[in-house]
């Protein structure tokens, strides 16, 4: 099959297309022809060198795709999933290929009135924002978000989830077009973090309380910040290191404040914890998404042998919403 490999740690050219062998599906899983792929910023870190995948995950990079089953892998025989049918997938590995093997219990229907091809947009992004806000954080009715990144893949779904909750959400972009983007998903406070104090924009928007749950792809950078930004019993949850691994922490705000650090990865979970993830986006998120409150959001498509050129869009950090690569017709 077609797929692409990482020459060498380094920049976008060491994205080279080649043959591979196409990958049997053991037990448990089921194999997916791949139609459309996710680019995320784990597969950039990845490609640098910084960011191994999980042992026994395929060492091709990509975290999501969408597609149709294949092949069922012994023990998924009544699982339910038939051969043909259309799915999208949450992986450890293996996405920018023509197929993948994908644990069954990591598979998704593709939402009633979503493009196939569209559908690669969703799981990474919707099993993030869902572990970390929800399963994590405990963001509930009435409290107030602080999104850092509100106009990345998973800001843009994290907006939506965190309205559909009943949530007040606030948000860090770095240029207005883009705090434009997260105003029309739904945004209530707009934050330019090139031009503004994001500590002070909490604090005026919450009359001095601050927020509730913050989720954040920076690290080091704005670790001291967040805390300051936090309301009494808030929960931190980091989810990046854009801005760096290490940091000071003042534990005595977060003491008076009864605060919390959450620090959490996807990839690395065992299966069972990822299914159960996957089940409960399943549940919650797919009929946000069937009746409209959550869509997904697109920039660009890439084909496969142009890989090099999504991840070149992706670090420009221009995009809003999520990057594609088309791995054959839809």
């Amino acid at each position: 099959m077609r797929a692409i490999q990482i020459s060498e740690p380094g920049e976008p050219d060491v994205l080279v297309l080649g043959e591979v062998g196409t990958p049997r599906p053991g037990d448990g899983e089921v194999l997916v022809e791949v139609v459309a792929a996710g680019v995320n910023r784990a597969d950039v870190q990845q490609r640098k060198g910084f960011y191994p995948p999980p042992p026994g995950a395929s060492e091709l990079p990509g975290l999501e795709v969408a597609g149709r089953v294949a092949e069922l892998g012994p023990g998924t025989e009544g699982s339910g999933w038939q051969v043909g049918e259309e799915v999208c997938a949450l992986l450890s590995g293996g996405g920018y290929a023509e197929h993948v093997a994908v644990p069954v219990g990591q598979l998704l229907p593709v939402p009633r009135g979503i493009p196939l091809a569209d559908a690669a947009a969703l799981p990474e992004v919707a099993c993030t924002v869902w572990s970390n806000l929800v399963t994590e954080a405990h963001l509930a009715e009435g409290e107030t978000v602080l999104l850092h990144g509100g106009s990345s893949g998973i800001g843009t779904m994290a907006i939506q989830v965190a309205k559909a909750l009943g949530a007040r959400v606030v948000v860090t972009a770095g240029s207005q077009d883009k705090l434009d983007a997260c105003r029309k998903l739904g945004a209530d406070v707009l934050v330019n973090y090139r031009e503004q104090d994001f500590v002070e924009e909490v604090k005026r928007a919450t009359d001095g309380r601050g927020a509730d749950v913050i989720l954040d792809v920076v690290g080091a950078k704005y670790l001291g910040r967040n805390v300051d930004s936090l309301a009494p019993d808030g929960r931190l949850v980091v989810i990046g290191l854009l801005g760096g691994r290490t940091g000071e922490l003042d534990l005595g705000t977060l003491l008076s404040r009864r605060a919390r650090v959450i620090a959490t990865s996807l990839r690395s979970r065992p299966d069972a914890a990822k299914a159960e993830i996957v089940a409960e986006v399943r549940r919650h998120v797919w009929p946000w998404v069937e009746d409209g409150r959550v869509r997904t959001v697109i920039q660009s498509r890439h084909p496969l042998a142009r890989a090099a050129d999504a991840h070149r869009e992706m670090e420009a950090s221009a995009h809003v919403g999520k990057i594609l690569l088309d791995v054959q017709e839809a």
